[in-house]
C-alpha cells in the first residue's frame, strides 16, 4: 500500500504538460498548460487542484506535471522565485487565445525580458507596468474580473487593503482602461539610444536577370539619395555569364547585414554592376559556354568595365513606415550605362530621368531589424546565423558603442583628367591602387572591395572607353595594422588599357601619384577631398624600386606657391595638364585627425604647451573624446601626478575631467560610454595620490561659490555639483589604492581632515542665503546623495551621517 505524504512548499506548484481526462470522480481533469497546486504525493501520483478552480480536488500522474520551484502557494496563487509579473503573464493563456494572440505574443516577449535579469531598474519598471496593462485589457476583452493594482503594476492583496482603498484603486484602473480604449493609442515605448539609432538592414539576394556575355561583380550598398553618397561599405556578389552566382554553395544564402543608424530623408538600395572581361563586349557563344570556364583568361579579358546600375527606393522600409520579411521578393530595376558612367546613371535613376527596365532586374528580399549586431543575432538567430556578411557604415555610428575598435580608411577614387599624349584618341585609363610601406613595398591583403569577398592586394578601377575625363566615384576600404599605418602610403598607378591584346601587353604605366597616410604633425590624412599631383613616368630613367618620389610633393596644395618650378626626380616629372582627385574618410579608434587631442596625448614630450593643450581639450568634439577615453584620462591623471608639489595644472585638469564626465553621463550620443568610465575607475585607474589634488580643487571651487560677482566660478561650481558622483568616486578609489600600497596610516596623514574640510565647505555653501547660489545648491541636493556609497568606503559613517543631516536640515 502506497503512503501519501505532504509536499514541501518549494515543490507544491507545477504545470500540466499533457492532457489528463478520465471519467473517475477522484481523478482531476487537466489540460496542457494548467497550473496546479500539489497538496500531497505518493510514488506515482499527486493530489491537488487546478489553481483557477480550487474547489475541485483530485489525483493526477506525476509524469504529467512539470514542477516549478516556488516559495509557497497562497490564496492569490504561487509565489515564484521570479518577478510576480512573469507568473501573471503566464496565467493569461486560455481558450480565447486566437482572440487576443497579439497581446499574448507581446506578453511572452515581456516575460522573456523580465526573467533575463538584464534589464536596468527603470526599464524593468516600465515593462512591468506595460505587461500589467496588457493583462488588464485582455481580461476586459474576455469578460474577466478586473485585477486591482498599485501604480507600479503590482497586484494588491485584498486581505491587507481596506475596502475604501480597494474601491479607489478599482475606480482608477477602470478610468485608465477607458481612456486607453477611447484613444486607442498604444503607449510608445521609450527606446534606448542603441535601439533608436542602430538598425540592421538584412538583404537576401535571390537572382539577377540580365543578359551578359561575361562574368560580373554586383556591388551593393545603401545610398543617400539626397546627398548622393554611399552610406555603407559594399556587399559583393560575383555573378557568372550563365546567370548564376560564382559560388554555388552560397545559393539561397547570399545575405548581408547593412549597419545603419541615422535616419535619412531618402535612402536607396544601389547595386553597381561591373563587367569583368575584354574592353569590348563579345556575343556569348552558347555552343562553347560549357567549356569556356576551363579556358584561362588573358589579362586583356580581366578588365573591369561599367555595365549598369540597379537602384530601389527603400526609405519607407528603413524608417519603419512599411514592413516586409524575407519571404517577400522585390525586383530592383536594372539600367545599363550606355554612354554615361556609373555615377551619372545612378543619379538619373534617382532623379527619374531614366526609365525603369522591366525585363532586367536584381531580385532581393529585405527586412529591417532593430538594434546592433549583438542584439540582432540574439533576437533573430533564424535570420542571421550561418554565412551572413556584414557591410558596416562608412564612419562611426551616431551611438558609438564601447569596445568598437576600428582602424578603417575608406578611399574614394573621384576622377581625373588625362591628356592623349601620343595616342590618336583619348586613353582608356585604369587606376591601380597599392598600399606601400616606407620601403616602397606593397602590403598584401589590406584592401577590401566589401563584404562577401576576401581582401585583395591591389585595387583596379573601372575602365571607361576613350574618356579623357573619367569620373569613377569608386569606394573601397583599406584596413592596415596600427603599427604599419603610421609609415604607409598609397600609390596610384595610371595605365592605358588597349582593346588589342598584343598592344595591351606592351603598354606600360604612363603616370603615378602618391599620398602618405600620416601627416608631419602626427595626425592622419584628413577626411576631405585631395587633389593629387600626377607625375609622368619616363621608363628610360624610372627605377620602380626607388623611393625618390618621397622628395616630391604629393598634393596640389603643396606646390601652389611654387608652381613655376615643376618638381621632378629621375624618371618622374610633374604633369601640369593631368589631374587626379580622391577623397578619404578614416574611421579609427586608435589614430586621430585632431591636433589638439594629439597635443594632450603626447603631453610628456611637449610640456611647454601643456596649458594650451588642456584648454584645447575642452573644445574637442565629443566623438573624438569618447574614442580615446581611457588614453585621455590616463594623460590627465599622469599630469597631476607629474606635478605633486605645484598646483599649476590642477584646476585645468579638473575642468577637463568635468568636461569628460558631463559628456558621457548627460549626452545621449555617448551614454554607452558611462559603463566604460565605471570600468576605467574600477580596473584601469591607478593614480594613488590623485585624491589629494582632487580634494584640494573641490574645496577651492566650493569655497569660492559665494563670490556671486564671478559668473565663471559660479558656472564651475554648478558643473562640479553635477559631476560630484564621479569626482568622489575617483577620490575614493585613489585613497583605496593608496591604502593598499601603504596599509599602515602615517600619523601625519591628513586625508580625513581634508575630506572633513571639504564637507564643511559644502555645508557652508548650502547654508548661504544668496539668490545667486540657488541653482548650485539645488544641484548639490540632487547629486550629493549619489556620492554617499563611495565616501563611506573611506570615511567614518557616523560622522558622515551627522554632516549630511546638517545639509538636509538646511
Amino acid at each position: 500500500m502506497n503512503i501519501w505524504k505532504s509536499v514541501i512548499d518549494e515543490c507544491s506548484y507545477g504545470i500540466a504538460i499533457y492532457n489528463f481526462n478520465f471519467p473517475e470522480e477522484y481523478k482531476l481533469k487537466l489540460t496542457v498548460g494548467d497550473a496546479v497546486h500539489i497538496l500531497e504525493e505518493e510514488t506515482h501520483w499527486y493530489y491537488g487542484y487546478v489553481i483557477n478552480n480550487r474547489h475541485v480536488k483530485g489525483v493526477f500522474p506525476k509524469s504529467y506535471i512539470h514542477i516549478k520551484s516556488c516559495e509557497k502557494v497562497d490564496t492569490t496563487g504561487p509565489v515564484l522565485k521570479e518577478p510576480p509579473i512573469t507568473q501573471e503573464i503566464t496565467s493569461t493563456h486560455n481558450k480565447h487565445f486566437e482572440q487576443i494572440k497579439n497581446q499574448i505574443y507581446d506578453l511572452i516577449t515581456h516575460r522573456c525580458k523580465i526573467i533575463s535579469g538584464t534589464l536596468p531598474i527603470d526599464e524593468l519598471k516600465r515593462v512591468t507596468i506595460q505587461s500589467a496593462e496588457e493583462i488588464d485589457m485582455g481580461n476586459k476583452i474576455l469578460g474577466l474580473d478586473l485585477v486591482v493594482r498599485d501604480k507600479n503594476g503590482n497586484l494588491i492583496n485584498p486581505d491587507e487593503t481596506s475596502t475604501i482603498q480597494l474601491f479607489y484603486h478599482h475606480k482608477n484602473a477602470t478610468e485608465r482602461m477607458s481612456n486607453r480604449a477611447k484613444t486607442e493609442v498604444k503607449e510608445v515605448q521609450p527606446k534606448t539610444a542603441i535601439q533608436q539609432y542602430s538598425n540592421i538592414f538584412l538583404i537576401s539576394v535571390r537572382n539577377f536577370t540580365c543578359k551578359m556575355s561575361e562574368d560580373a561583380e554586383l556591388l551593393m550598398t545603401l545610398y543617400d539619395g539626397k546627398d548622393f553618397k554611399a552610406i555603407t561599405e559594399n556587399y559583393v556578389v560575383r555573378w557568372t555569364k550563365e546567370g548564376l552566382m560564382s559560388d554555388l554553395d552560397q545559393m539561397y544564402n547570399l545575405r548581408v547585414m547593412f549597419t545603419k543608424d541615422l535616419e535619412r530623408e531618402k535612402i536607396f538600395l544601389v547595386c553597381h554592376v561591373v563587367r569583368i572581361g575584354a574592353m569590348d563586349t563579345k556575343e556569348l557563344d552558347h555552343r562553347r559556354s560549357s567549356v569556356s570556364a576551363t579556358v584561362k583568361k588573358n589579362s586583356n579579358e580581366n578588365m573591369r568595365r561599367p555595365c549598369g546600375v540597379a537602384a530601389f527606393d527603400i526609405t519607407n522600409y528603413m524608417n519603419g513606415k512599411l514592413d516586409t520579411d524575407l519571404d517577400q521578393e522585390f525586383a530592383v530595376p536594372f539600367v545599363s550605362c550606355d554612354k554615361d558612367n556609373l555615377e551619372q546613371t545612378l543619379k538619373k535613376i534617382i532623379t527619374k530621368e531614366r526609365f525603369e527596365n522591366k525585363n532586367q532586374a536584381l531580385f532581393v528580399s529585405m527586412k529591417l531589424l532593430r538594434g546592433d549586431l549583438k542584439q540582432v543575432r540574439e533576437e533573430n538567430p533564424h535570420l542571421v546565423l550561418g554565412n551572413v556578411s556584414i557591410a558596416r557604415k562608412m564612419g562611426f555610428p551616431e551611438v558609438i558603442l564601447p569596445g568598437d575598435v576600428r582602424n578603417d580608411l575608406y578611399l574614394t577614387l573621384i576622377g581625373g583628367e588625362f591628356t592623349k599624349g601620343n595616342k590618336k584618341s583619348d586613353k582608356n585609363v585604369e587606376v591601380t591602387v597599392r598600399v606601400c610601406n616606407d620601403k616602397g613595398q606593397a602590403i598584401p591583403g589590406v584592401i577590401s572591395l566589401g563584404g562577401g569577398v576576401q581582401p585583395i592586394d591591389e585595387y583596379r578601377s573601372v575602365i571607361y572607353y576613350h574618356e579623357d575625363k573619367p569620373q569613377w566615384y569608386e569606394t573601397f576600404k583599406v584596413a592596415i595594422p596600427i603599427e604599419e599605418f603610421k609609415t604607409s602610403h598609397l600609390k596610384f598607378i595610371f595605365k592605358h588599357r588597349s582593346s588589342n591584346e598584343a598592344k595591351d601587353k606592351s603598354e606600360k604605366p604612363f603616370g603615378m601619384s602618391y599620398v602618405k597616410l600620416m601627416q608631419e604633425n602626427g595626425t592622419t590624412l584628413p577626411d576631405a577631398r585631395h587633389s593629387l599631383v600626377v607625375y609622368k613616368i619616363d621608363h628610360k630613367k624610372f627605377d620602380e624600386s626607388s623611393l625618390d618620389y618621397f622628395k616630391l610633393p604629393s598634393t596640389i596644395n603643396e606646390v601652389k606657391d611654387n608652381i613655376k618650378e615643376k618638381p621632378q626626380v629621375p624618371g618622374l616629372s610633374m604633369s601640369t595638364k593631368d589631374s587626379f582627385s580622391i577623397s578619404s574618410n578614416i574611421c579609427s579608434t586608435k589614430l586621430t585627425q585632431n591636433v589638439d587631442l594629439l597635443g594632450l596625448l603626447n603631453w610628456a614630450s611637449h610640456k611647454e604647451t601643456l596649458t594650451d593643450s588642456l584648454k584645447a581639450l575642452m573644445n574637442v568634439d565629443g566623438e573624438e573624446v569618447v574614442k580615446f577615453l581611457q588614453d585621455i584620462l590616463d594623460a590627465l591623471f599622469n599630469i597631476l601626478m607629474d606635478n605633486p608639489k605645484t598646483d599649476t595644472y590642477d584646476t585645468l585638469v579638473f575642468e577637463c575631467l568635468l568636461y569628460i564626465i558631463s559628456l558621457v553621463s548627460t549626452d545621449w550620443k555617448y551614454q554607452h560610454f558611462e559603463p566604460v568610465l565605471d570600468l576605467y575607475i574600477k580596473e584601469s585607474f591607478s593614480a594613488t595620490l590623485a585624491y589629494e589634488k582632487l580634494i584640494w580643487v573641490l574645496k577651492s571651487v566650493v569655497s569660492r561659490a559665494g563670490d556671486i560677482n564671478c559668473h565663471a566660478k559660479e558656472n564651475l561650481v554648478f558643473k562640479t555639483m553635477k559631476s560630484l558622483q564621479y569626482v568622489m568616486r575617483f577620490v575614493s578609489r585613489s585613497r583605496i589604492l593608496y591604502m593598499a600600497l601603504y596599509p599602515e596610516i602615517d600619523p601625519e596623514d591628513e586625508f580625513e581632515e581634508s575630506l572633513r574640510d571639504l564637507l564643511q565647505s559644502i555645508i557652508f555653501m548650502m547654508s548661504s542665503n544668496k539668490d545667486g547660489l540657488l541653482r548650485e545648491q539645488g544641484a548639490c541636493l540632487k547629486y550629493l546623495p549619489s556620492t554617499i556609497p563611495d565616501i563611506l568606503l573611506v570615511f567614518d559613517h557616523r560622522e558622515l551621517r551627522s554632516m549630511l543631516q546638517i545639509v538636509v536640515g538646511l
